[in-house]
């Protein structure tokens, strides 16, 4: 028997490969003759470096960059190989890097990030995947495009610091100081939104909120980011509101495809033709998938229904393994998933939480022993 493990990690508890190693050890207990294949997986979310890297190969670079209030963080990217590059925008410019009561996206800055890209690209990066989620800023962009070179100026010819008050002031774009290596690089963005950059469903109103934005703030942020929107059709011809996912990361997303000619991809579906997941699963019997709460929100882009849909191409049946269920997760078996397991179902909560693997493995071998029920009835 041929299994897969591709499974998220439980954020806080167990990592992907932790879960990999926990299947793996319950298996050769449980079943006979078995081939296993471990693949560390994510969404483009928390974790994504970690898993790309495991899985392909390659090493973490450190370094300091400006972090969304510009203090100096600590922060890493991933390189692959000598022409590919994977960074995590919320390394940089993440929103954990905030204390709460500091967090207001009209003087955040998205610039960390264009320092961690600069510096892939300064190493012979050429081909650059950026996960834009878990952002703290509402610059649209701005800071990140400064640190490559893009200058923003007001009515007076000011270069204006990459932060959402800014984005009010913006009157010229010079695009000439724009580093030749990200103009021949190519980048992909792993995005599972689709927000415009403006407007009810825009980058402002559904995420500025979240970032420490109060009523009026988020009204001074809107009206920016329309002059920042009108500043980009004037400038290139094109109207981010038309570009599904403009809106992502405080407008990152408008600002890697619309600068940078980015392509615009779902994150599970990245990483997963990242470490050339098909191959590894169009002879296996089984894939053993999971996340730490399965919900209606693990259909929107999600690793268990990536891994669901990608398998229901080869007829392979799935079974996700979850740290625990929440309304509408009734909803994956609509995406390739057969079964699906809670590990804390009848537990005490707090418990499972201390001892995350104990409660894993155990909840594995009762479901490989299942497994062997249902192969000996067939």
């Amino acid at each position: 028997m041929k299994l897969v493990f591709a499974s998220d990690s439980f954020k806080g508890t167990l990592t992907s490969e932790q879960i990999s190693m926990l299947l793996d050890k319950a298996a050769h207990e449980v079943l006979e003759d078995v081939k296993t294949v471990k693949l560390r997986v994510a969404d483009g979310g928390e974790g994504t470096i970690d898993a790309v890297i495991g899985s392909l190969g390659g090493t973490i670079e450190e370094l300091t960059v400006h972090g969304p209030l510009m203090e100096k963080v600590n922060a890493y990217y991933g390189k692959i190989d000598e022409r590919r590059a994977i960074i995590e925008m919320a390394v940089s410019s993440g929103l954990t890097l905030i204390p709460e009561r500091r967090r207001n996206p009209l003087y955040t800055s998205s610039y960390g990030l264009g320092e961690l890209v600069k510096a892939a690209l300064i190493n012979g990066a050429e081909d650059i995947t950026v996960c834009i989620g878990g952002s703290a800023t509402n610059d649209g962009g701005m800071g990140f495009l400064t640190a490559l070179g893009v200058r923003f100026t007001d009515a007076d010819g000011n270069c204006l610091e990459g932060i959402g008050a800014n984005l009010s002031k913006v009157v010229k774009i010079d695009m000439s100081g724009l580093m030749k290596e990200a103009v021949k690089a190519h980048f992909t963005v792993m995005c599972d939104v689709t927000n415009p950059l403006c407007g009810e469903n825009g980058a402002t109103y559904t995420y500025g909120r979240q970032k420490g934005a109060s009523d009026e703030e988020l009204e001074l942020l809107e009206k920016g980011m329309m002059n920042y929107r009108d500043v980009i059709i004037d400038t290139f011809g094109i109207n981010p509101d038309t570009i599904l996912g403009s809106g992502a990361a405080g407008g990152m997303g408008a600002a890697l495809k619309i600068f940078l000619n980015a392509d615009m991809k779902s994150g599970i579906e990245t990483v997963l033709d990242m470490i050339a997941f098909d191959s590894y699963i169009c002879e296996a019997d089984y894939i053993i998938t999971g996340e730490g709460r399965a919900d209606d929100q693990s259909v929107c882009g999600k690793v268990v229904q990536g891994v669901g849909d990608r398998a229901a191409k080869y007829g392979v049946p799935v079974i996700a393994l979850c740290g625990s269920l929440g309304d509408g997760y009734e909803k994956l078996y609509e995406h390739g998933i057969k079964e699906i397991i809670s590990v804390s179902e009848g537990k005490d909560i707090d418990d499972v939480m201390r001892n995350p693997d104990k409660y894993y493995y155990a909840a594995a071998l009762e479901m490989f022993d299942a497994l062997v029920a249902r192969t000996v009835r067939k």
